[in-house]
């Protein structure tokens, strides 16, 4: 708060300083970023001073007390400040947080389209963006991982008997005791899906299946990979 009023009334924490103010990315820096329109602020000892044409009121908040950008802009600026794995780091724990916001962060990017944080985070995040197919394209999609890899196709959307109710899973080998579920965000990343997509997995064990999770992106960007890993796990659990 000190190098923030330090900085003048319209300024505002901002890029590692934000990012750490919003429990996204740890910083060990001794000087804090501070974001002020330019001509505004002068140099302050501490403080590392961004000096901005114009600050769109979109862009800040309030964060415990303190003038801050917003979860968004703050991604933005630190994509121009930090390494690519560091920002990656910080978007992860922004989904963790529940503050990640995609259509915020297209909405700051389009107001700065030519920022070199733009074209960084833009590249981080082309996987949200890209349409996820749907359950038959993904079914298809796994059964020609499975031909690849040269074993038997499994059977698909099969129903397994439990104690205390069955369940329907995606992919099932029998005699391997191998079940394959293919997982996209969309549908199992709240935290009601969390919670029962493990309490299922349980379940499935102790009744001696091997559930394993894969998600879509996976099956789309990783296809050796996964093709590697099937044949791994079909080996694992063949009768022997």
């Amino acid at each position: 708060m000190a190098a923030v009023l330090a900085c003048g009334p319209d300024a505002v924490l901002s890029h590692r300083s934000a990012a750490e103010q919003w429990g996204l990315l740890r910083s060990s820096r001794p000087r804090i970023d501070v974001t002020v329109v330019r001509g505004k602020g002068g140099h302050r000892p501490g403080i590392e001073v961004h000096r901005v044409r114009q600050l769109d009121p979109a862009d800040v908040t309030t964060v415990d007390g303190i003038p801050c950008t917003t979860v968004a802009r703050t991604l933005l600026d630190l994509a121009e400040v930090v390494n690519r794995r560091r920002l990656e780091q910080a978007i992860e724990r922004a989904e963790i947080l529940r503050l990640f916001d995609l259509g915020a962060i297209n909405a700051v990017c389009g107001r700065t389209p030519t920022r070199r944080g733009a074209a960084v985070i833009g590249s981080i995040l082309g996987d949200y963006t890209a349409q996820v197919p749907t359950k038959s394209e993904l079914e298809a999609r796994f059964l020609a991982i499975c031909d690849d890899a040269g074993v038997p196709r499994p059977r698909v959307n099969v129903w397994v008997d439990l104690p205390r109710g069955g369940v329907e899973v995606d992919f099932l080998w029998e005699a391997e005791r191998l079940i394959v579920e293919t997982d996209g965000w969309e549908t199992h990343g709240t935290k009601v899906a969390f919670e029962r997509d493990r309490e299922r997995d349980i379940r499935l064990r102790l009744a001696e299946w091997n559930p394993v999770r894969i998600t879509w992106r996976r099956i789309e960007n990783a296809r050796e990979a996964v093709t590697r890993e099937v044949r791994a796990l079909l080996a694992q659990g063949r009768p022997r």
